[in-house]
Parts: C-alpha cells; structure tokens; sequence
C-alpha cells in the first residue's frame, strides 16, 4: 500500500496514536536506526568512515541507534548540544572526508530560525562538499513550511520516517532524494490524504504471473504511431519501450520517409510505413502516439488521424511528446482509458500558462489537464513524477534520478505504458499498471546509476522491466 503524505501535526497524531496501542517509542528508535543502517551499508563498503552528528533530541536517538548495526564500518559521532563548542571538533572530522554525514542534529519540530551558531556549523557543513544523509528531515529545515530557518543542511539523501512530510516536497535543494523508512513498528498510518507516496512492496505479484496455456494472442497487440524525418530514433527507442513490457505483439508505424532506418533497427515488431491512415487491425489492443513526430513536414491529416483516435477510440491511448498539441478537449468517453506523459512545459502550452506556474502547482496542473482531456490520466514527469486523474488521489512516484534527463527516456516510458495497457489483464485496473510503468522506469534508472553514472538511454531499455530488487 501506498503512504500517504502528511503534516507534522498530523505525524504527531499517528505517533500519538501508537502509543496509545502500546506501541514502545524505543522500540520504534530501535527499528528507524536499523533502516538508517541499512541504508548506509548499502551506499558504502567495508572500511569507509561516516561521520555521525547526533543532537540532543529524538533525531539524535535514532542516529545514534544506527551505530551498533553499522558492521565493518568506521564510524565516529559527534555529540552536539552546543554549536560553538561542536565547530571545531566537527570541522576537524569533517577534514577526514568521511564517505557521508549523518546529520541528525534537528527533527520535524524546529519552527523558529536558528541563531548564529547554528547557522555557522550548518554553513561549514555544506561547505564541506561531503555528502549528507538527513534522518528524517535535513537539520535547519522547517518541514511545514519547506523553508530554511536561517540556514539548512543541504542533503543528498533524505530518510525520513513513517510517511512524507509534506513541506519535504516543497524543498528539493535542501532534501535531495526523499526515501521512506516506514516499516519502523508503528501502527498503520490514520491519516487521510489526497497525496499517496508509491512504494516498491506496492507492486509485488505485479504484473501477475502469466498462465501456462497462453499464447500471444493472450498478451495484446501495441500500436504505435511514431517516428518522422530527424526524429526516426523515437520511434525505434519507444517501441523497444513497448516490447520490454512484453504485449504478444507489437507494430509502429513510422513516417514513409523514416520506415527504412526505423526497420532496419527493429526484428520482432512488425513496421508499416505510414503513408494514408491505416485500418488498424481488430486485434490491436492499445494505441501509443507522438513520440518523434515533430518534423515540420508532418502531414496536417496524420494530426487529424491521431486527434480522431483520441477522441473516438474505445481502446487505451497514450499520448506523448508532438501528439499533445494536437489533443482536443473534450468530456469522458464512457469508461474507456486515456493517458498523456507531458513534461512540465508541455503541460505549460497545453494550460496556457508558463513552466514555472505548472512547478508552482504541480497537483493542480495534473488536475486541471485531466479535466480539460477527457478525465484521462496524467502523468506529470519530472522530480517526483506525478500522476494522477482530475480526482481521486494523486500518486507521487519515489524513484529515478537525473541521469533520467537526456533524449528518449520519455520516448521509452511511453512505449512502456502502452505495451502494459495493451494487455488485457491489465487494463482492469489502469492506474496501479500506470504507476508500475512509471516506477519501474525510475527504478531501472536508479539500477543503472548505482553501476555507472554514464549510462544511455539505450541502457535503460535494456534494463527496463526487470523484476524489482527489493521485492
């Protein structure tokens, strides 16, 4: 199950909660301070020194019970009751390089700014360019508002405990990448909210195991419209996208002028070159469009064809990239599935608004596209890829990275979306096979980052669709 996210009151409410059940509070330190192990162990190796700085409340307990379980490392705490006193001692661990820095100098409840001594060790601690896991919330951080009180540590890694925060959201230049430990012994959380943070045990037995006695037909048939002059290289990457979720069958339809190199680069999907609209064949089973159509040459009724199929089509659409310009507004068609995948400035010209007021309001930009659209859904890349419908929760996803960020990821993760809707099994619960899609998009690039940091789009396909680690 999903989390939801929260507000400190709200923690303080769950918290408050399990104790009232019996829940020990040192039994719940005990458990955060394994996560925090675990976590560290697996950025680490034998040997490497982490600097540990424990403050005097709960956020330095936690830290400090993360020690005992830190096997085979080198690790040092520093007490810090007293900034001034602590400076030095800090500064001169700090001149180890230490392979990270847990800081735990502060939790969810700082809401005043700190004085001058505060501010002066956390500013020699970002300084120092090590890297910095936060436990819970980066010390200096008000985690209602997402504002700095003065200053703020700038983390690389955010673990924060039980369930999001939601001023944690809101502050991505203090809180780096946002995890989760929230298997840590407290009862199920009672909160309520519209946010929902998307977990990896949230997909197990997902895609369920296929049947013995099956055949292709059993699997879909994906097509997609794809490909123009300049741009052949999308629809090759977004079918390959397709074929990694494994539909029986796949066919792209590329521009006539692209139909050679997009064929030549592809063996197992069928490629027709598209020349008049095609009849589609009865056994397609979902329609992926716009990857890789932005030629200027692009026939005005090929644009005509693909706004049809999105208007009238009783099977699911995805669509991307050139295709969304093209979209025309309009109430639901029945139950039928409709998605787009737009980047922030996409969904900017599609609002008629600018990138930054989209930023701004991420949840109400989801909201208002789905409503315009056909109440299809919408996943709103970027950090923290959202998605989401004009009601009903909106799921934050927790993985990927900006390794993410070069040509033909997006291409890819369209080509994914539509090769698991165009299962039939699939298609009765859209929004878990969308939110998979988009994980496991995050989640293979997050494989590939902790090999190599030069990885290519072309690596992320390969690595697409594999089974999840953690699970």
């Amino acid at each position: 199950m999903p989390v939801p996210v929260i507000t400190v009151a709200q923690m303080r409410e769950w918290e408050k909660a399990a104790w009232a059940t019996g829940v020990s509070e040192g039994d719940v330190i005990e458990k955060v301070g394994r996560a925090i192990a675990h976590r560290l162990l697996e950025l680490t190796n034998d040997g490497d020194f982490i600097l540990v700085l424990a403050g005097k409340g709960h956020n330095g307990d936690d830290a400090r019970a993360a020690v005992p379980h830190l096997k085979g490392r080198e690790v040092r705490v520093v007490e810090v009751t007293d900034p001034n006193t602590a400076l030095p001692q800090v500064d001169e661990e700090l001149s180890r390089k230490p392979k990270w820095v847990v800081d735990a100098l502060f939790g969810i409840g700082l809401n005043r700014p700190l004085d001058e001594h505060w501010t002066a060790l956390i500013n020699k601690i970002n300084s120092s360019g090590m890297r910095v896991l936060a436990v819970d919330v980066p010390s200096g951080l008000n985690t209602e508002t997402g504002k700095a009180e003065g200053a703020a540590i700038h983390a690389e890694l955010t673990l924060t405990v039980g369930a999001p925060k939601l001023g944690l959201l809101n502050a991505t230049d203090f809180v780096g990448r946002l995890e989760v430990a929230n298997d840590v012994g407290l009862i199920p959380c009672p909160i309520e909210s519209e946010l929902q943070w998307t977990l990896a045990s949230d997909f197990i037995a997902f895609p369920p195991l296929r049947k013995v006695a099956s055949h292709k037909g059993t699997y879909g048939h994906a097509a997609l419209f794809a490909g123009s002059v300049g741009y052949h290289g999308a629809a090759v990457l977004m079918t390959h996208g397709a074929q990694r979720a494994q539909p029986g069958l796949v066919t792209v339809y590329p521009q006539d002028a692209v139909y050679l190199p997009v064929a030549s680069q592809l063996q197992s999907a069928m490629v027709h070159p598209w020349i008049k609209d095609p009849v589609l064949p009865k056994s397609i089973t979902a329609i992926g469009l716009g990857p890789g159509l932005a030629s200027e040459e692009f026939p005005q009724r090929h644009k005509d064809f693909l706004c049809t199929i999105w208007q009238t089509s009783m099977l699911p659409v995805v669509a991307d990239a050139s295709a969304l310009s093209w979209l025309m507004p309009g109430p639901a068609l029945g139950k039928t599935v409709r998605v787009m995948t737009p980047h922030p400035g996409e969904a900017a010209r599609l609002l008629g608004t600018s990138s930054d007021a989209v930023q701004a309001d991420r949840i109400g930009a989801l909201r208002e596209l789905s409503r315009k659209f056909r109440d299809c859904f919408v996943v709103l890349k970027g950090h923290q890829t959202l998605v989401g419908r004009g009601h009903g929760p909106v799921f934050i996803n927790s993985t990927g990275n900006a390794y993410l960020a070069q040509g033909g990821s997006g291409d890819a993760l369209t080509g994914f979306i539509t090769g698991l809707l165009a299962q039939p099994q699939l298609q009765h619960d859209p929004i878990t096979t969308i939110r998979y899609a988009v994980f496991e998009h995050g989640a293979a690039a997050d494989r590939l980052s902790q090999q190599r940091s030069n990885w290519t789009v072309e690596d992320l396909i390969l690595e697409l669709g594999r089974k999840l680690l953690s699970l």
